[in-house]
């Protein structure tokens, strides 16, 4: 894929989860595609990432969600942006806050679709926001810190050498 055409793919992909169209999110994957949501989790095939968006992700934000991305860069079939995003919270224990957080989403692409996405967001911040309670942040803050350790990425990483032994 080349840079122009990540970026068009972008636009399609923003605007559909902007419009809360879970289809047309949907349909810039690759059918076998996966979204790796750090809230609601993995999400397989269209079917199922259409419904993350329109029914559980725009059934939480609501109508005002706003998702920008900025600086993308592609090399061909590897692609990342950094974004902006922001909605008012539907959810009924933090209904109306307004939150904003930035992230970087990690694109691996194919057949001119995305075939595996997944974003590095500090949730941290989104919850200060919303205000959740500091044992509810530390619960979920911990999950994600085991979750990130038990990745086999994370494990392969964690058993290589040091590459640069200067320290």
């Amino acid at each position: 894929m080349t840079q122009d055409e990540f970026c068009a793919l972008l636009q399609r992909f923003t605007a559909a989860a902007e419009a809360g169209d879970g289809e047309a999110f949907a349909a810039c994957f690759t059918p076998d595609g996966v979204y790796h949501d750090y809230i609601y989790g993995d999400h397989t095939g269209r079917a199922d990432i259409a419904h993350m968006m329109s029914g559980l992700f725009h059934r939480d934000a609501g109508p005002d969600y706003r998702w920008e991305m900025f600086d993308p860069v592609c090399n061909g079939n590897l692609a990342y942006a950094w974004s902006l995003s922001s909605f008012t919270s539907r959810v009924p224990d933090f209904a109306g806050k307004f939150v904003v957080i930035d992230g970087i989403s990690r694109f691996e692409l194919r057949d001119g679709l995305i075939s595996d996405y997944r974003e590095s967001v500090n949730g941290g911040v989104a919850m200060a926001q919303l205000g959740v309670a500091a044992p509810r942040i530390e619960k979920v803050l911990g999950r994600w810190a085991r979750e990130l350790r038990e990745r086999p990425e994370t494990q392969a990483y964690l058993v290589r050498p040091r590459q640069n032994s200067a320290a």
